[in-house]
């Protein structure tokens, strides 16, 4: 058994924010539906319950993403995520967010132990950073991504994964790196970085099936499981 010193268990951690640290009670969908009426999508009509359930397939990806897949043309969505964003934002000053139960302890355990632990998000940085000032979270970790902080690709690509691991410099090398996420998306993203541990927690959008599916090394109950699976990883 190895010695579980402080700079042994010493890591990088990337977490997801919605979901997954940050319970949103269906914001996204909330806010979905009133960008979607303002590009003039009639609400109990079939083309929205077909759009709203490709957003709730893609939970996690990068919005502008979604809005393209569903609008086609530029114009309109930027319009959309523009929309989208500023309702979002209206929910969050609205007191419609809280943490995740057992998500801030779960994070100051992570840096306790001696690891970096990176919040990221599938929104735009208003938005994120809207989220941590409700929270009082605006100091809880050293870096926060979004997808234009990693050249605009959100989920599921890697690129906020190694974009942590490359303006952290806390570890070595990708193996160790763990990620958590309660999306597929974030599974894949993971899955691609190539970290050793990709966990996906129930608090969120997507199934134990569907995390499994997209790579899941590891379903929890919650990110409040995580530092109790970290040390037992490294055993």
């Amino acid at each position: 058994m190895r010695d579980n010193t402080v700079n042994e268990r010493r890591g990088l951690v990337v977490l997801d924010m919605a979901g997954t640290t940050v319970a949103d009670g269906g914001l996204v969908e909330e806010a979905f539906s009133a960008a979607a009426r303002e590009l003039g999508v009639d609400p109990d009509s079939a083309d929205h319950t077909e759009k709203l359930d490709y957003v709730r397939a893609t939970m996690g990806e990068s919005k502008i993403s979604v809005f393209r897949h569903l609008f086609g043309d530029e114009d309109l969505a930027q319009r959309g995520n523009a929309a989208f964003e500023k309702a979002y934002g209206e929910l969050v000053d609205g007191g419609r967010i809280a943490p995740i139960a057992g998500a801030r302890e779960a994070i100051e355990e992570l840096r306790g132990e001696g690891r970096t632990v990176v919040l990221t998000t599938g929104f735009a940085r208003v938005t994120q950073d809207a989220i941590l000032a409700a929270l009082g979270w605006r100091d809880l970790v050293g870096l926060t991504l979004c997808p234009a902080d990693a050249g605009g690709r959100g989920r599921p690509y890697p690129d906020m994964v190694l974009s942590a691991f490359l303006r952290t410099g806390a570890v070595d090398g990708v193996r160790q790196i763990a990620v958590a996420g309660d999306t597929a998306y974030d599974m894949l993203s993971g899955v691609r970085a190539g970290a050793s541990v990709v966990a996906g927690v129930l608090t969120g959008a997507h199934d134990d099936a569907a995390l499994r599916a997209a790579g899941a090394t590891h379903v929890l109950g919650s990110v409040a499981e995580l530092p109790s699976l970290l040390r037992g990883v490294e055993e």
